[in-house]
């Protein structure tokens, strides 16, 4: 064995049955990685939405795949916990209970008011402007009526906050969480009126950030988180 190789020579000789047998291990695995991120999109923008049932055949023959790099897709995503993985049935997109979801929600409003409250404190000349470039943008948005669009922009927005807060790992946290809540904050967006009023909260929060008042800031996102919440109830019991 060569430095700094962990395979036996046999293994790596390109005409091995070892060699052969590695690299297709390999591939599966690329595969299984692209479908996961594939399917992930597809439940934070919306197209997956909670409840949904995603069978493996199903899957298989919509990316022109075999059914093993979709059965590795769906295990790595229930790990995430967007998915959730039925014994002897198909893995269902996850719809958390009232509890678990109030729980999320309650860790994303006290995570982004740490930062929007942090920004209010250390944002730059230049964050704050593209901050409210960033909340005009929605604002030209909510005459079209697109909750897709506003969604993305929306993201544009809470990303600004997140970086203008100024610590990476309070950042990494908020994103991890949110990719967690997006399915449910998403969905939100249909409701009647929501992009306007969405705007109206995020206005509450360019204004505080904007006077560099700490707990004004970190106040108004709570609230405009929580509030989110609320609207995906209203969302789900009107289906």
């Amino acid at each position: 064995m060569t430095a700094g190789s962990t395979l036996p020579r046999a293994a790596r000789e390109p005409g091995s049955t070892a060699a052969a047998s590695i690299a297709v291990e390999q591939s599966r695995r690329t595969l299984a990685e692209e479908l996961r991120l594939q399917l992930a999109d597809d439940i934070i923008n919306g197209i997956l939405e909670p409840g949904t049932a995603l069978d493996e055949a199903g899957v298989a023959r919509r990316f022109g795949v075999s059914r093993t790099p979709v059965r590795e897709a769906i295990r790595l995503l229930a790990a995430s916990g967007l998915i959730e993985a039925r014994p002897h049935h198909s893995a269902i997109v996850a719809r958390p209970s009232t509890e678990l979801l109030l729980a999320m929600f309650e860790a994303m409003a006290e995570l982004e008011a740490l930062c929007a409250g942090f920004s209010a404190e250390r944002m730059s000349g230049s964050e704050r402007r593209s901050l409210e470039r960033a909340h005009e943008s929605l604002r030209a948005l909510i005459q079209i009526g697109n909750p897709q669009s506003f969604h993305e922009a929306n993201e544009t927005f809470h990303n600004a906050i997140y970086a203008g807060a100024h610590n990476g790992y309070i950042a990494e946290l908020t994103l991890a969480t949110r990719a967690r809540v997006q399915p449910f904050r998403r969905a939100q967006f249909r409701n009647l009126g929501r992009l306007s009023k969405s705007h109206v909260e995020h206005d509450r929060v360019v204004t505080e950030i904007l006077r560099g008042n700490r707990r004004g800031a970190a106040g108004a996102m709570y609230d405009h988180i929580m509030t989110v919440r609320g609207e995906y109830e209203i969302y789900t019991n009107m289906r």
